[in-house]
């Protein structure tokens, strides 16, 4: 389909989470959907260890990280499998699970036990980390902000590159003292890509999996792509005066409301028309996702997102003004994040399915070019012909179809 424009990720990701979303309650917080919002400093009684890990028998830790700018990351941390004998000393290879855009930590931990892949990792005697996003349920807190404030949502994905995952992979590289396995998922692998692209991480990196990597957006196939293209741009004047993207928020629940008054728009099966025709979700899963699931993100970050859709090049937030990109660039154009400058000898396994609307074939495949000179050895390619976007999270055989593989090319590291 044709370039969705500065509507395309912002509204075509929405459009499921929001309307699918809207009469239910989360699992972790007490609030309705319109009802105030917690800014407290203290995060959730329940965190994810509590809901998603330990009910299941296995040990877990919540631990902080805060970065650099002054935001408090929440992480779990699974040091062992379910089946492990306590205080035996092995030394494991840690990994990091990062997820996507409007969702968090929970999205990994929706299956059971012997179908998520933070559990699947732990009984395979990796020690597992994973981290929340800034400004989701578990990660809303600051130093001296408060998510109240605009200022606190002033960042970008190029914050999470910059300050995030460094701080991160340096908490967890200083608590194993091992070099660290990765995984990542749509936004998680962006982030990734533009990280080891200005040689952020490397050293500190053993490899990385990237499951429908999105560092090009050009090519998305979605249902609502046109009706959400041609409405979003009369909206976003004033969706961006909101610092917050509350997709619970009744600005944005409104404007992806309308989208359904359109002729040709079924809002019955939104999940198949944003991600794509996915072959093996179980409903029970998909459920709990909707109980869960959407999380706030910064305006400015659905923006520098919706940038890389209409522009096809991955960059640098884009301030528009010429003076406001020489004031924090020095060039009048966002610096480019280049992914061949990625080192040829970086352990990459990359999984990508046929049926993916958002990580689509054809912009999985320019990405890949950019590693065409990488070292044979190093890089694993995984096309999945019946995979689409959220099978690799909760896909029910995706432990017999793609974690198997990522498990194993670890370990052949």
């Amino acid at each position: 389909m044709a370039l969705m424009g500065l509507s395309g990720f912002v509204a075509l990701t929405l459009c499921f989470l929001v309307l699918a979303s809207v009469p239910r309650q989360a699992q972790a917080s007490s609030r309705g959907f319109y009802g105030i919002k917690d800014v407290a400093a203290e995060p959730p009684v329940d965190g994810l260890c509590a809901s998603s890990v330990t009910i299941h028998g296995y040990k877990c830790q919540e631990l902080e990280v805060t970065t650099k700018d002054g935001y408090i990351i929440s992480l779990q941390r699974i040091p062992q499998g379910r089946a492990e004998i306590s205080g035996r000393r092995t030394e494991k290879q840690p990994v990091i699970l990062q997820h996507g855009v409007l969702v968090d930590g929970m999205t990994w931990l929706l299956n059971p036990p012997e179908q998520n892949l933070p559990l699947i990792l732990a009984d395979y005697g990796f020690d597992v980390w994973i981290a929340n996003a800034r400004g989701t349920r578990y990660s809303r807190r600051h130093t001296s902000l408060d998510p109240s404030s605009p200022a606190y949502w002033n960042w970008s994905w190029d914050e999470m590159v910059t300050y995030d995952l460094p701080s991160i992979f340096d908490y967890v590289s200083n608590h194993t003292g091992q070099k660290i396995n990765y995984v990542g998922h749509s936004l998680g692998t962006l982030v990734a890509l533009a990280s080891f692209s200005e040689g952020k991480l490397v050293n500190q990196l053993k490899s990385a999996a990237l499951l429908s990597p999105v560092a090009y957006l050009s090519h998305m196939k979605t249902a609502v792509g046109v009706v959400a293209a041609n409405s979003f741009v009369g909206e976003i004047i004033t969706l961006i005066g909101m610092a917050e993207f509350d997709p619970k928020g009744l600005p944005v629940v409104n404007f992806i409301q309308s989208l359904c008054l359109h002729s040709g728009v079924d809002c019955t099966d939104l999940l198949t028309a944003i991600t794509g025709d996915n072959c093996c979700l179980n409903s029970s899963t998909v459920n709990l996702f909707m109980m869960n699931e959407p999380q706030p993100t910064s305006t400015k970050n659905m923006v520098h997102l919706s940038q890389t859709v209409r522009l096809g090049v991955l960059t640098k937030f884009n301030y528009e003004r010429p003076e406001y990109n020489i004031m924090n660039y020095g060039e009048v154009f966002p610096p480019i994040y280049n992914l061949s400058n990625i080192p040829h000898n970086l352990p990459l396994f990359i999984s990508y399915g046929g049926k993916d609307a958002l990580s689509d074939v054809i912009d999985v495949r320019n990405m890949l070019d950019h590693f065409k000179f990488h070292d044979v050895d190093k890089l694993s390619v995984q096309f999945i012909e019946d995979y689409a976007h959220a099978d690799f999270v909760m896909g029910v055989n995706a432990k017999d179809v793609v974690y198997n593989a990522v498990t194993a090319f670890f370990k052949s590291i």
